[in-house]
């Protein structure tokens, strides 16, 4: 059955164009999407992105469980750090890329650290469960994914759009920094300087019941700055400017960090995580395949799925993510290649049914931005 958030039915009213993705009803674009990628880049935007997950992990043994299930070393956090991790699965692949948040201790006994981690709406059911499986600590998991929305508000004004709403000093929150505070007149609101875009901006979670009221304010707040409501489409145009990996399509359970260019959330002088032992050896051999970007030479848009070729004909990869980018008006996409071909200004060719797109290897991110 197909979940709604709290906002799905504003989202109707707007004329969104809704469709299901990772088991909920979510807009795809209001307007259309060159317009609202636009509007993020140049202004302000405000996404619904409640069917994200989070996970609240608190006790004496909290940082002992994270450690051992994710890649990073979540050690380094101090209260009111974020972290962007990935937890290995036993093969050395990804569960699943996500945010660690070190949260206040207010609520928590002697002794004790509280986190929460923000997992893909698509992984929450299996997520829960490989944490729970690998949960060999004093400390417990609480899912609070049902009852926590959470919006992101990103673009080169997000900070003007919001500084009105609340007393928090916004322009003070550095990247991947985060505080709780009353905002919009709602108490103990996290108020998260992170995002999926690149344009700066910020995440703000709240109780679910709260939604309807933030997104009303803060569409208020945001009118003299020329906010617009933005959906998943122009997120994924956004995200793949930067170069932001998407779960499902750059990562899989088949895929390795160190394969996906995440080496530098991949701690491999930690004490010990999951498939740290293989993502070592991993390293020490080198990997055979690397996700690179490429920009096309041709109007077609790559596909997930196409293959990627060299010059002779040989299958050389497979294209992970394209699109049109709209800030470039080209065809911009990710994939993996065997890694003789993974040099910045290589040559590949990507196979389009009978035809064969020329494309050139490119670092991303794709575009220089402005941020807040």
């Amino acid at each position: 059955m197909i979940k709604n958030t709290p906002l799905t039915a504003i989202h109707e009213e707007l004329g969104a164009k809704m469709a299901p993705f990772a088991g909920y009803n979510m807009p795809i674009s209001y307007t259309n999407i060159k317009e609202e990628h636009q509007a993020v880049r140049e202004r302000v935007g405000i996404f619904d992105v409640s069917h994200m997950g989070e996970f609240i992990v608190r006790g004496p043994q909290a940082l002992d469980l994270i450690q051992q299930v994710t890649s990073n070393d979540a050690s380094k956090l101090a209260i009111g750090d974020a972290q962007y991790s990935c937890m290995p699965n036993a093969k050395g692949g990804i569960v699943d890329d996500l945010l660690i948040y070190r949260l206040p201790e207010d609520n928590c006994a002697a002794g004790e650290q509280a986190f929460m981690l923000v997992v893909n709406a698509s992984n929450i059911e299996k997520d829960w469960n490989w944490i729970q499986e690998n949960n060999h600590f004093d400390t417990r998991l609480i899912d609070i994914s049902d009852k926590t929305g959470l919006l992101a508000i990103q673009g080169p004004l997000a900070t003007k759009t919001l500084q009105s709403l609340t007393d928090v000093d916004l322009s003070s929150l550095k990247y991947y920094t985060f505080t709780k505070g009353t905002f919009a007149g709602i108490e103990n609101v996290l108020i998260s300087a992170t995002g999926y875009t690149g344009s700066g901006g910020f995440e703000i979670y709240a109780d679910s019941e709260h939604m309807v009221a933030l997104w009303h304010k803060i569409l208020e707040a945001g009118k003299p700055f020329g906010i617009a409501p933005v959906g998943l489409g122009a997120r994924d145009t956004l995200r793949l400017e930067m170069g932001f990996c998407l779960y499902g399509n750059d990562i899989t359970d088949e895929t390795s960090p160190l394969e996906a260019g995440l080496g530098w959330i991949t701690r491999l002088k930690k004490e010990s995580f999951i498939a740290k032992d293989i993502l070592t050896s991993q390293k020490e051999a080198g990997i055979s395949r690397k996700l690179v970007g490429f920009k096309a030479k041709d109007r077609r848009v790559p596909r997930h799925g196409y293959v990627i070729e060299n010059e002779a004909g040989e299958t050389i990869g497979e294209v992970t993510s394209g699109t049109q980018s709209p800030s470039l008006d080209i065809p911009i996409g990710m994939g993996y290649v065997s890694l003789p071909y993974a040099k910045e200004g290589s040559t590949i060719y990507v196979v389009a049914g009978k035809k064969r797109i020329e494309a050139t290897v490119s670092k991303p991110p794709f575009v220089t931005l402005n941020k807040n």
